[in-house]
Protein backbone atom coordinates (compact mmCIF):
# COMPACT_ATOMS: atom_id res chain seq x y z
CA UNK A 1 0.00 0.00 0.00
CA UNK A 2 1.38 3.39 -1.09
CA UNK A 3 2.14 5.54 2.24
CA UNK A 4 2.02 8.94 0.14
CA UNK A 5 -0.23 11.35 1.64
CA UNK A 6 -3.73 11.38 -0.33
CA UNK A 7 -5.03 13.74 -2.53
CA UNK A 8 -8.96 14.03 -1.27
CA UNK A 9 -12.13 16.11 -2.72
CA UNK A 10 -12.12 19.45 -4.32
CA UNK A 11 -9.42 21.67 -5.08
CA UNK A 12 -6.71 19.15 -3.40
CA UNK A 13 -8.12 19.64 0.11
CA UNK A 14 -7.17 16.83 2.61
CA UNK A 15 -10.19 15.32 5.22
CA UNK A 16 -9.38 16.01 8.56
CA UNK A 17 -8.63 12.98 11.24
CA UNK A 18 -9.69 13.54 15.00
CA UNK A 19 -7.57 11.55 16.73
CA UNK A 20 -9.48 10.80 20.30
CA UNK A 21 -6.93 9.62 23.16
CA UNK A 22 -8.89 8.93 27.11
CA UNK A 23 -6.27 8.59 29.46
CA UNK A 24 -6.25 8.01 33.37
CA UNK A 25 -3.75 8.31 35.60
CA UNK A 26 -0.68 7.04 32.41
CA UNK A 27 1.48 9.83 32.31
CA UNK A 28 4.31 7.26 32.13
CA UNK A 29 2.95 5.45 29.25
CA UNK A 30 0.76 8.78 27.75
CA UNK A 31 3.83 11.00 26.26
CA UNK A 32 4.43 8.20 23.80
CA UNK A 33 1.26 7.90 22.31
CA UNK A 34 0.55 11.17 21.92
CA UNK A 35 4.27 11.87 20.45
CA UNK A 36 3.42 9.15 18.18
CA UNK A 37 0.23 10.44 16.82
CA UNK A 38 1.92 13.83 16.32
CA UNK A 39 4.80 12.11 14.03
CA UNK A 40 2.35 10.93 11.77
CA UNK A 41 3.07 11.72 7.83
CA UNK A 42 -0.26 12.58 7.15
CA UNK A 43 -0.77 16.31 8.53
CA UNK A 44 -4.19 17.25 8.46
CA UNK A 45 -5.02 15.86 12.26
CA UNK A 46 -7.03 17.53 15.33
CA UNK A 47 -5.33 15.29 18.37
CA UNK A 48 -8.07 15.61 21.53
CA UNK A 49 -6.60 13.92 24.46
CA UNK A 50 -9.75 13.55 26.94
CA UNK A 51 -8.24 13.20 30.67
CA UNK A 52 -10.68 11.13 33.11
CA UNK A 53 -10.15 12.88 36.25
CA UNK A 54 -6.56 11.71 36.45
CA UNK A 55 -4.49 12.41 40.30
CA UNK A 56 -1.07 11.80 38.45
CA UNK A 57 1.58 14.68 36.85
CA UNK A 58 -0.85 13.99 33.79
CA UNK A 59 -2.50 17.20 33.51
CA UNK A 60 1.78 19.08 33.62
CA UNK A 61 2.32 17.03 31.23
CA UNK A 62 -0.78 17.90 28.50
CA UNK A 63 0.22 21.34 29.43
CA UNK A 64 3.62 20.78 27.76
CA UNK A 65 2.26 20.17 24.33
CA UNK A 66 0.62 23.26 24.04
CA UNK A 67 -1.29 24.44 21.43
CA UNK A 68 -0.14 21.05 19.24
CA UNK A 69 -3.43 19.03 20.93
CA UNK A 70 -6.42 20.04 22.58
CA UNK A 71 -7.29 19.03 26.23
CA UNK A 72 -10.52 18.17 27.34
CA UNK A 73 -11.15 17.44 31.23
CA UNK A 74 -13.82 15.24 33.08
CA UNK A 75 -14.27 13.46 36.33
CA UNK A 76 -12.99 10.08 36.41
CA UNK A 77 -16.33 8.68 34.71
CA UNK A 78 -14.79 6.23 32.46
CA UNK A 79 -12.96 5.49 29.38
CA UNK A 80 -16.83 5.04 27.33
CA UNK A 81 -17.55 8.40 28.44
CA UNK A 82 -14.11 9.60 27.71
CA UNK A 83 -13.87 8.77 24.58
CA UNK A 84 -17.83 9.97 23.70
CA UNK A 85 -16.69 13.30 25.24
CA UNK A 86 -13.84 13.66 22.46
CA UNK A 87 -15.31 12.11 19.63
CA UNK A 88 -19.19 14.71 20.77
CA UNK A 89 -16.13 17.72 20.43
CA UNK A 90 -14.07 16.46 17.51
CA UNK A 91 -14.47 18.50 14.22
CA UNK A 92 -13.28 15.67 11.73
CA UNK A 93 -15.35 13.72 9.63
CA UNK A 94 -13.14 11.17 9.99
CA UNK A 95 -12.55 9.80 13.95
CA UNK A 96 -9.51 7.94 15.22
CA UNK A 97 -9.13 6.22 18.94
CA UNK A 98 -5.95 5.50 20.49
CA UNK A 99 -5.76 3.97 23.82
CA UNK A 100 -2.88 5.51 25.99
CA UNK A 101 -0.68 2.75 26.56
CA UNK A 102 -0.46 2.34 22.57
CA UNK A 103 1.15 4.02 20.07
CA UNK A 104 1.16 3.90 15.93
CA UNK A 105 3.94 4.20 13.78
CA UNK A 106 4.22 7.02 11.31
CA UNK A 107 2.39 5.50 8.35
CA UNK A 108 -0.78 4.87 10.37
CA UNK A 109 -3.02 7.42 9.65
CA UNK A 110 -1.67 7.65 6.15
CA UNK A 111 -2.18 4.08 5.24
CA UNK A 112 -5.85 4.50 6.16
CA UNK A 113 -6.43 7.58 4.52
CA UNK A 114 -5.30 5.96 1.10
CA UNK A 115 -7.64 3.23 2.08
CA UNK A 116 -11.04 5.15 2.48
CA UNK A 117 -9.84 7.36 -0.74
CA UNK A 118 -9.82 3.80 -2.36
CA UNK A 119 -12.92 2.82 -1.05
CA UNK A 120 -15.20 5.81 -0.51
CA UNK A 121 -18.19 3.98 0.32
CA UNK A 122 -16.30 2.55 3.13
CA UNK A 123 -16.99 3.07 6.65
CA UNK A 124 -14.82 1.71 9.17
CA UNK A 125 -11.22 0.14 8.49
CA UNK A 126 -8.69 -1.05 11.22
CA UNK A 127 -4.57 -2.06 10.52
CA UNK A 128 -3.06 -5.42 12.00
CA UNK A 129 -0.90 -4.62 15.32
CA UNK A 130 1.90 -5.78 17.06
CA UNK A 131 1.25 -7.37 20.53
CA UNK A 132 3.39 -6.14 23.46
CA UNK A 133 3.01 -7.64 26.49
CA UNK A 134 5.05 -7.30 29.66
CA UNK A 135 7.66 -5.64 27.30
CA UNK A 136 7.96 -8.59 25.13
CA UNK A 137 6.57 -9.21 21.83
CA UNK A 138 4.47 -11.35 21.38
CA UNK A 139 1.95 -13.55 18.76
CA UNK A 140 -1.93 -13.01 19.20
CA UNK A 141 -3.50 -16.31 19.00
CA UNK A 142 -5.09 -18.13 16.28
CA UNK A 143 -8.60 -17.07 17.87
CA UNK A 144 -7.76 -13.36 18.04
CA UNK A 145 -7.16 -13.23 14.47
CA UNK A 146 -8.53 -10.22 12.89
CA UNK A 147 -10.77 -10.71 9.74
CA UNK A 148 -12.28 -8.52 7.20
CA UNK A 149 -15.96 -7.99 5.70
CA UNK A 150 -18.96 -8.71 7.35
CA UNK A 151 -17.36 -10.38 10.71
CA UNK A 152 -20.75 -9.87 13.12
CA UNK A 153 -21.00 -13.64 13.89
CA UNK A 154 -17.22 -14.13 14.24
CA UNK A 155 -16.99 -11.37 16.72
CA UNK A 156 -19.71 -12.79 18.54
CA UNK A 157 -17.09 -14.61 21.33
CA UNK A 158 -14.77 -11.96 21.45
CA UNK A 159 -13.54 -8.50 20.35
CA UNK A 160 -11.91 -8.52 17.19
CA UNK A 161 -11.56 -4.95 16.65
CA UNK A 162 -9.06 -3.32 18.29
CA UNK A 163 -10.01 0.61 19.54
CA UNK A 164 -6.22 2.04 18.39
CA UNK A 165 -6.34 0.09 15.23
CA UNK A 166 -9.73 1.78 13.99
CA UNK A 167 -10.39 4.59 11.51
CA UNK A 168 -14.24 4.97 11.28
CA UNK A 169 -16.20 7.63 9.69
CA UNK A 170 -17.88 9.96 11.99
CA UNK A 171 -21.73 9.81 10.41
CA UNK A 172 -21.40 5.91 11.30
CA UNK A 173 -20.80 6.90 15.01
CA UNK A 174 -24.22 9.62 14.53
CA UNK A 175 -25.65 6.51 12.88
CA UNK A 176 -25.31 3.70 15.57
CA UNK A 177 -24.52 5.09 18.15
CA UNK A 178 -21.94 6.09 20.60
CA UNK A 179 -19.95 3.95 23.91
CA UNK A 180 -22.23 2.56 26.08
CA UNK A 181 -21.31 4.99 29.55
CA UNK A 182 -23.29 2.21 31.38
CA UNK A 183 -20.62 -0.65 30.33
CA UNK A 184 -17.24 -0.67 33.17
CA UNK A 185 -15.91 -3.03 30.83
CA UNK A 186 -16.37 -4.33 26.62
CA UNK A 187 -17.72 -1.19 26.13
CA UNK A 188 -15.91 -1.73 22.53
CA UNK A 189 -17.34 -5.42 22.07
CA UNK A 190 -20.60 -3.64 22.65
CA UNK A 191 -19.96 -0.88 19.95
CA UNK A 192 -18.42 -3.30 17.25
CA UNK A 193 -21.80 -5.61 17.24
CA UNK A 194 -23.96 -2.68 16.89
CA UNK A 195 -21.80 -2.11 13.35
CA UNK A 196 -20.68 -5.39 12.12
CA UNK A 197 -24.23 -6.99 11.92
CA UNK A 198 -24.81 -3.88 9.23
CA UNK A 199 -21.81 -2.94 7.83
CA UNK A 200 -18.54 -4.91 6.67
CA UNK A 201 -14.99 -3.81 8.95
CA UNK A 202 -12.17 -3.65 6.39
CA UNK A 203 -8.58 -4.87 7.47
CA UNK A 204 -5.24 -3.39 6.22
CA UNK A 205 -2.59 -6.38 6.29
CA UNK A 206 0.37 -3.67 7.96
CA UNK A 207 1.18 -3.55 10.95
CA UNK A 208 0.51 -0.29 11.65
CA UNK A 209 -0.05 -0.17 16.07
CA UNK A 210 1.73 -1.43 18.77
CA UNK A 211 -0.49 -2.31 21.55
CA UNK A 212 0.57 -2.65 25.10
CA UNK A 213 -0.42 -4.86 27.63
CA UNK A 214 0.04 -6.34 31.06
CA UNK A 215 -0.24 -3.49 32.99
CA UNK A 216 -2.48 -3.85 36.19
CA UNK A 217 -5.05 -1.16 35.04
CA UNK A 218 -6.20 -2.68 31.89
CA UNK A 219 -9.49 -3.29 31.31
CA UNK A 220 -9.22 -6.84 29.66
CA UNK A 221 -7.86 -7.57 33.52
CA UNK A 222 -11.42 -7.03 34.83
CA UNK A 223 -13.44 -10.37 36.22
CA UNK A 224 -16.87 -11.39 34.78
CA UNK A 225 -16.04 -10.04 31.00
CA UNK A 226 -18.69 -11.88 29.79
CA UNK A 227 -21.34 -10.68 31.75
CA UNK A 228 -21.40 -7.22 29.91
CA UNK A 229 -20.94 -9.47 26.49
CA UNK A 230 -24.17 -11.22 27.96
CA UNK A 231 -25.83 -8.10 27.81
CA UNK A 232 -24.52 -7.15 24.40
CA UNK A 233 -25.30 -9.77 22.83
CA UNK A 234 -29.20 -9.84 24.34
CA UNK A 235 -29.35 -6.14 23.26
CA UNK A 236 -28.59 -7.47 19.88
CA UNK A 237 -31.43 -10.06 19.62
CA UNK A 238 -34.05 -7.72 21.13
CA UNK A 239 -33.74 -5.44 18.66
CA UNK A 240 -34.64 -7.85 15.91
CA UNK A 241 -32.44 -6.23 12.97
CA UNK A 242 -30.79 -10.02 13.15
CA UNK A 243 -30.99 -12.26 9.92
CA UNK A 244 -32.20 -15.87 10.89
CA UNK A 245 -28.78 -16.97 10.51
CA UNK A 246 -27.42 -13.97 12.58
CA UNK A 247 -29.58 -14.87 15.21
CA UNK A 248 -29.09 -18.55 15.40
CA UNK A 249 -25.50 -17.82 15.81
CA UNK A 250 -25.87 -14.84 18.60
CA UNK A 251 -28.26 -17.68 20.35
CA UNK A 252 -25.41 -19.91 20.56
CA UNK A 253 -23.21 -18.31 21.68
CA UNK A 254 -25.31 -16.81 24.38
CA UNK A 255 -25.67 -19.96 25.37
CA UNK A 256 -22.75 -20.81 25.80
CA UNK A 257 -21.52 -17.71 27.91
CA UNK A 258 -24.92 -18.19 30.14
CA UNK A 259 -23.76 -21.75 30.75
CA UNK A 260 -20.45 -20.90 31.44
CA UNK A 261 -21.23 -17.82 33.31
CA UNK A 262 -23.63 -19.47 35.90
CA UNK A 263 -21.65 -22.54 36.27
CA UNK A 264 -18.99 -20.16 38.10
CA UNK A 265 -21.61 -18.00 40.45
CA UNK A 266 -22.86 -21.53 41.64
CA UNK A 267 -19.81 -22.29 42.10
CA UNK A 268 -19.02 -19.24 43.95
CA UNK A 269 -22.30 -19.73 45.93
CA UNK A 270 -24.23 -17.25 43.86
CA UNK A 271 -27.26 -19.18 43.36
CA UNK A 272 -29.49 -16.42 42.52
CA UNK A 273 -27.20 -14.75 40.29
CA UNK A 274 -26.60 -18.39 38.16
CA UNK A 275 -30.29 -18.85 37.68
CA UNK A 276 -31.35 -15.32 36.31
CA UNK A 277 -28.13 -16.27 33.49
CA UNK A 278 -29.90 -19.38 32.67
CA UNK A 279 -32.97 -17.87 32.47
CA UNK A 280 -31.59 -15.16 29.92
CA UNK A 281 -30.31 -18.56 27.67
CA UNK A 282 -33.70 -19.96 27.70
CA UNK A 283 -35.41 -16.55 26.61
CA UNK A 284 -33.21 -17.04 23.59
CA UNK A 285 -33.09 -21.01 22.29
CA UNK A 286 -30.57 -21.45 19.37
Amino acid sequence: MSTSTPDFGQNGSFPQVSVIVPTYNRACLLKEALDSVLAQSYGNVELIVVDDGSTDHTRRLLASYGDRITVLFQPNTGVSAARNHGIQAASGDLIALLDSDDYWLPEKLAAQIDFFKATPQAMICQTEEIWIRNGVRVNPKRHHRKLSGMIFQASLPLCLISPSAVMVRKSLLDEVGLFDEDLPACEDYDLWLRITWKYPVHLISAPLVLKRGGHADQLSRLPQLDKYRIRSITRMLLKGVLSNEERQAACRVLEHKCRIYAEGCHKRGRDDEADYYRAIARQFPP
